[in-house]
Parts: C-alpha cells; structure tokens; sequence
C-alpha cells in the first residue's frame, strides 16, 4: 500500500465524510442498530458516537485499510462499545452463517469492488429476519446530474481510492439479495455529483 492510501486517503476521506451533512445522516440511520451489529466499511470510526449503547451489544468493525484503523484506535478504545475490528474486504467477512443480529452499511457500497458479493455475504452473515440498515451517496435521479457523475467518475475514483459517485444503490442491494423496507431519497447540502443520500433499512 502506497504512502497515498495508507496516509493521505484516510484522512481525506475522513474529513469528507464527517461534514454537518452527513453526521445528520449517519443520525438517522446508526441508532437503529441493535444486538451483534456488522458494519462494512468501519472507517475510521465515524460511526461510533451515533449507535444506541443500550441496544448493541458488539460491532464488528470490516476495515480492510490499515490506515483508516489506525485512525480508528482511540475511537474504538473511548466508546464504551465492544468493537472488534477485522482486517477484511466486504466481499470476505469472516464471519459464521447467521452471526450477526443486525448490519450497518454507510457511505462504502462506493468503494467497494464488488459491492454485489459483499451484500451477498452480509446477507449470509444476518440472522433469519435480520437487517441491513444503509446510508449511501449515490446515482442521482436528475438526468443532467446524471451525466456529469459519468463524465467525472474515473477522476473522482482515482483522487478518492476507488470511490463511485454513481452507483444505483437500490439495484445494487437488490442484486445481493435484499428487499427494501424503508427507502429515503434525497440530496443533502453539498456538490450535487456527491450529495443525492439513499437510507433505510432492508431484509
């Protein structure tokens, strides 16, 4: 891993994804997690302060990068959460079948490469009735917006280590094997090509 990914993204993409915006959306979506929570893409921890101590009892923290869980240490260690972290992409937990009570996914199905693989094995690792609750940036549904997401993609994913500016998150959760539940919309404050928010739950 270059000094870039290991150095630089982390706290690029941490400053990014902890703007007044979307700290108001991991608020919505966070607290409703509950029991053995999975969450993908744990970052560097942005997550932490929204969940609702008396409804979970341990995150497993998926971070495949070492510098994000090098950012996350002293998170982790003031929570008052027990939080395991796992050297691992989403498309790998290493996790039993039906282990986890609940699944927490924000700002990372971007990222990953093969977003479908990882829902599917998120989908594996849930309980029988269990959630996945999500918070993405996604494909906008303006056409012109639209189109600029295509023409500055291949840009933006190499300035932001593989970030996707216009994943259609719905189909993408559908492709792994997920029914939506509780489906919100709607763009939040910031560069349109970056700010139209899908969250919600699915099972």
């Amino acid at each position: 891993m270059s000094f870039y990914e290991n150095r630089i993204v982390p706290r690029m993409i941490t400053m990014a994804c902890s703007s007044k915006p979307t700290r108001k959306q991991r608020e919505k979506i966070v607290p409703r997690a509950y029991g053995d929570v999975l969450e993908i893409g744990f970052g560097s921890g942005l997550n932490l302060p929204f969940y609702d101590r008396d409804k979970v009892r341990k995150v497993f923290g998926l971070e495949p990068s070492a510098g994000m869980r090098r950012l996350a240490a002293d998170s982790v260690a003031t929570s008052g959460l027990d939080v395991e972290l796992i050297d691992a992409p989403g498309e790998e937990i290493p996790l039993d079948d039906n282990s986890v009570d609940s699944a927490l996914i924000t700002y990372t199905l971007c990222t990953i490469p093969d977003a479908v693989a990882a829902l599917q094995d998120v989908r594996r690792a849930l309980k029988p009735g269990g959630q996945l609750l999500f918070c993405e940036h996604g494909k906008a549904p303006d056409e012109d917006v639209h189109k600029w997401q295509n023409r500055l993609n291949r840009g933006w994913r190499f300035i932001a280590s593989g970030c996707n500016m216009n994943r259609d998150i719905p189909a993408l959760l559908d492709k792994g094997g997920f029914e939506i539940v509780d489906d919100n919309r709607m763009y939040i404050p910031g560069l349109r090509a970056l700010s139209y928010n899908y969250w919600g739950a699915a099972r």
